[in-house]
């Protein structure tokens, strides 16, 4: 992923109505919303929606799909995951992390035993 990519990414979820839009489309899975549907479950006003659901697109995190009269939108999930690879290529100097919370890297683990 190239670094214009992940910056432009990280700034479209770098505000907390886009946040919530995206975990609500990830939550919901590649079936998505409508736009509607989006307003409703986080109370965001359609003309504010409608402006938040566009930076989640040009940043590549969001699809839309026409279906009948409705808009669609759903969460990119490979774009998703190339931003979560990005952030964590290079992880505790290539030694595999744990899923204990914080993420902590093997090697450090180790070292603490």
């Amino acid at each position: 992923m190239e670094i214009k990519s992940v910056v432009t990414a990280l700034a479209a979820l770098a505000q907390d109505s886009r946040l919530a839009v995206f975990r609500l489309l990830v939550q919901t899975g590649p079936g998505g919303l409508s736009a509607g549907r989006i307003s409703e479950a986080l109370g965001i006003a359609p003309s504010s929606l409608s402006f938040h659901l566009k930076e989640l697109a040009h940043a590549g995190l969001i699809r839309s799909r026409q279906e009948s009269r409705y808009v669609i939108y759903s969460a990119n999930f490979q774009a998703m995951n190339e931003l979560i690879g990005f952030l964590t290529e290079n992880c505790c100097s290539g030694a595999p992390c744990t899923t204990s919370t914080p993420i902590q890297c093997a090697s450090d683990q180790e070292t603490r035993e």
